[in-house]
C-alpha cells in the first residue's frame, strides 16, 4: 500500500484539569496512506522555550529567515547567562523530576523562585516583578513559560511546595544517603522582624539580634555536605531538641536502619546521648566534648597533657563513657590562637576595669558605695567571657583587681585540646576518620553561610503564616542544592581548591590545619586558573554570566520578522557552560 511522504509541523493541545492548563507542543508529520490521513509523532519539544517553538512552528509554516538586506534593530536585551546556567544544572540533576514527575503550573513557578533564589535573591513580590513580561529582568520567564498575572499565585505554588516537602525529601535521601553512612546535622537561627509568625520566638540568637524574635531550623546532610532536610522550630527551641525529629525522620521517613549523626557538642550533649540517643538501637553518633568534661578527664589523670609532647593524637578510654571511644586531638596552631585571643581578651577587660580604679580616686565627684561600684563592673567585668580569671576587692572607696594567675595557667594547659566522642566501634572507623567526620561538619557550616547571608539570603523573612516561612526555608535549602553541584563543577574557575585529595596528602596529620594545592595557591596568587581566566566567586562569576543578553531583534525588509539572539559568549563563559555540562 503506497504512504505519501507529508509535511511536519507543530501541533500544540491544551488539556484543562480543574483550574489548570497544560499545553504540549509534538513536532507531527502528517501523510496520507491507502486513502486515510495519517499522523506520525516525530518528537515532543514541549520543554524549549516558547520563543524557540513558535520560530520552529513559523519556520516550518514556510516563513523565511531574516533575509538581513532589511535594518535590524535590537527591542530588548536581557541578562541571560546565569538563568542558563542555574536552569540547566537545576534539569541536569533532575531537580525538577524530583519536585514533580509531571509539568505543572505549580512546579514551573517553584523552579522559577530557585533558580531567582540562586541569581538575584529577593522577596516573593520582587521576584514577581522581575517574572513579568512588562517588568522583567531577566530571562528566567522565557525560558520557563512563565506568564504570571497575579502575584498570589507565586504564594500558591509555595503553598504546593510544603505540602511535598516530606516526599521531595524522601527522595534527596534516597539519592543521596545510604544507610550507614554519615549523616551531618547542624542547626542555625534567622532573626524575624514580623510580630504575627507563631513560629517567631525568642532565644538564644546568633545573628546578634537580641531585640527580635527568631526562627530555629536544622539541616542534615551527606557526609560530602550535598544538603537533604532542612526542618523549622520554634525560634525557643534549644539545638538539643531539634535532634529527637530528626532521627524519626531517618529512621521513619527515609528509611534508613542505620544512622551515624555527626553533630557539635551543643547539638549532642551527655544529656541527650543519654535520654535520646544511647536507647536507640542503629543509632550511633560523633560528636566533641565540651572544656568542663575534658578538664575533668585531666584532672583524673585520663588525659595527660605531656604526652602529646611527640604525638596531636591518641585514644583513651574512660569508665565515665563505658563503651565509647574518646579520641584526644592536639592542635599546637588552635593552641597558639587561643593564648593570643585570651591575652587580648585580658587586656581589654582590664582597660576597662582600670577605668572603674581610675574613677573611685578622682577628685570631682569620685564614684562611692559598694552598690554603685559593683553595678559598673557588672557591665564590663563578662563582656567578653574572661571574668572568671580576675580576683576584685569592692570597698565602699576603692576598688582593686589582679589576675587570677592560677586559674588562667589551668586553662591554658588545655589550649589546643579538644575530644571527639563517638560510640562507632574502631574496626567501624578509626581514629583519623572519626577526627575527620566530625571537622566535616564545617561543610554544613557552609551551607549556613549561603543560606543566611553569601548566597542565598533566607532573611529578611517577609512570611506571616508558619507553613509559608518553613515553605520559603525549604525553597532555599533547594536553592543550595542546585548551587552546591554548581560549585562542585564550578571548581576550576572558582577559588575553591580543585584538587582537594592532593591537598590532604600534604597533611601533615588530620588534626594539623588544612593545607591548599600548589594549584589553589597559584589561583590565590595571580587571580588567574591554569587556563589564564580570571579566577572568580560563585556569586561575580553569577554576575558575569549575566552579561549574556537575549535580545529581542527586528529585522525589517521583504521579510520582517523577530526573533532571539544570545550576544556571543566570551571565552570565560564558554568555558563555565563546558564545566556545566549545559548549552547556553
Amino acid at each position: 500500500m503506497a504512504k505519501r511522504s507529508g509535511a511536519v509541523h507543530v501541533a500544540t493541545t491544551v488539556r484543562r484539569y480543574k483550574d489548570k492548563v497544560y499545553e504540549t507542543h509534538l513536532l507531527r508529520r502528517t501523510y496520507r496512506e491507502g486513502g486515510k490521513v495519517r499522523h506520525q509523532t516525530v518528537g515532543n519539544i514541549s520543554h524549549l522555550p516558547p520563543d524557540l517553538i513558535d520560530t520552529i512552528r513559523r519556520r516550518l509554516q514556510g516563513d523565511e529567515a531574516p533575509s538581513g538586506d532589511g535594518k535590524f534593530e535590537i527591542l530588548r536585551s536581557l541578562p541571560h547567562g546565569h538563568v542558563a546556567a542555574v536552569l540547566g544544572v537545576l534539569r541536569t540533576i533532575g531537580l525538577d523530576s524530583l519536585i514533580a514527575s509531571r509539568p505543572s503550573e505549580e512546579r514551573t513557578l517553584i523552579l522559577s523562585m530557585i533558580v531567582a533564589r540562586v541569581i538575584d535573591p529577593r522577596s516573593k513580590l520582587a521576584t514577581a516583578r522581575s517574572l513579568k513580561g512588562e517588568t522583567a529582568t531577566t530571562s528566567l520567564a522565557l525560558e520557563l513559560g512563565v506568564e504570571l498575572h497575579d502575584d498570589r499565585r507565586l504564594y500558591d505554588a509555595l503553598d504546593w511546595l510544603i505540602d511535598r516537602q516530606g516526599r521531595i525529601e524522601k527522595k534527596l535521601a534516597k539519592k543521596h544517603l545510604r544507610d550507614g553512612s554519615l549523616i551531618l546535622y547542624d542547626v542555625s537561627s534567622s532573626f524575624y522582624t514580623g510580630t504575627h509568625c507563631p513560629l517567631a520566638k525568642f532565644g538564644h540568637n546568633r545573628d546578634g539580634k537580641n531585640g527580635y524574635p527568631q526562627i530555629v531550623y536544622g539541616l542534615l546532610c551527606s557526609a560530602e555536605g550535598c544538603p537533604v532536610a532542612v526542618e523549622v522550630f520554634e525560634g525557643n527551641t534549644s539545638d538539643p531538641k531539634t535532634l529527637q525529629a530528626q532521627i524519626v525522620k531517618l529512621r521513619e521517613l527515609f528509611q534508613i536502619e542505620r544512622v551515624i549523626l555527626v553533630g557539635d557538642r551543643g547539638l549532642i550533649t551527655a544529656k541527650r546521648i543519654d535520654e535520646t540517643l544511647r536507647a536507640v538501637e542503629g543509632v550511633d553518633w560523633i560528636t566533641a566534648m565540651r572544656a568542663d568534661s575534658i578538664k575533668k578527664l585531666v584532672e583524673q589523670g585520663t588525659i595527660q597533657p605531656s604526652l602529646f609532647d611527640d604525638r596531636d593524637l591518641m585514644e583513651v578510654e574512660s569508665a565515665d563513657y563505658p563503651g565509647e571511644r574518646l579520641v584526644v586531638c592536639r592542635n599546637p596552631f588552635l593552641a597558639e590562637e587561643r593564648t593570643r585571643k585570651r591575652k587580648e581578651l585580658l587586656e581589654a577587660t582590664e582597660k576597662k576595669l582600670e577605668e572603674i580604679v581610675v574613677a573611685t580616686k578622682r577628685e570631682k565627684r569620685p564614684l562611692r558605695g559598694k552598690d554603685k561600684i559593683g553595678l559598673r563592673i557588672g557591665k564590663i567585668i563578662n563582656r567578653h567571657k574572661v571574668g572568671k580569671h580576675f580576683l576584685l576587692e569592692i570597698g565602699e572607696e576603692q576598688f582593686s583587681f589582679h589576675r587570677d594567675e592560677e586559674k588562667i595557667a589551668a586553662e591554658a594547659a588545655l589550649d589546643g585540646l579538644y575530644v571527639i566522642r563517638s560510640s562507632l566501634a574502631r574496626d567501624v572507623l578509626a581514629a583519623e576518620s572519626t577526627v575527620r567526620a566530625y571537622k566535616d561538619l564545617s561543610k554544613v557550616e557552609r551551607a549556613f553561610r549561603s543560606l543566611k547571608t553569601v548566597d542565598l539570603k533566607v532573611r529578611p523573612i517577609y512570611h506571616r503564616l508558619e507553613e509559608r516561612v518553613r515553605a520559603h526555608v525549604f525553597l532555599c535549602m533547594l536553592a543550595y542544592y542546585v548551587e552546591w553541584h554548581m560549585r562542585g563543577k564550578l571548581e576550576a574557575l572558582l577559588f575553591d581548591d580543585e584538587d582537594k585529595a592532593y591537598a590532604e596528602s600534604l597533611r601533615a596529620s588530620i588534626v594539623a590545619p588544612a593545607e591548599r594545592s600548589p594549584s589553589a595557591k597559584r589561583k590565590d596568587e595571580t587571580k588567574r586558573t591554569s587556563d589564564d581566566l580570571p579566577v572568580h566567586s560563585f556569586r561575580t562569576l553569577l554576575a558575569d554570566l549575566a552579561t549574556l543578553a537575549k535580545n529581542l531583534v527586528r529585522a525589517s525588509g521583504s521579510t520582517p520578522c523577530e526573533f532571539y539572539m544570545l550576544t556571543r559568549p566570551t571565552e570565560l563563559q564558554t568555558r563555565a557552560f563546558e564545566l556545566l555540562g549545559v548549552a547556553p
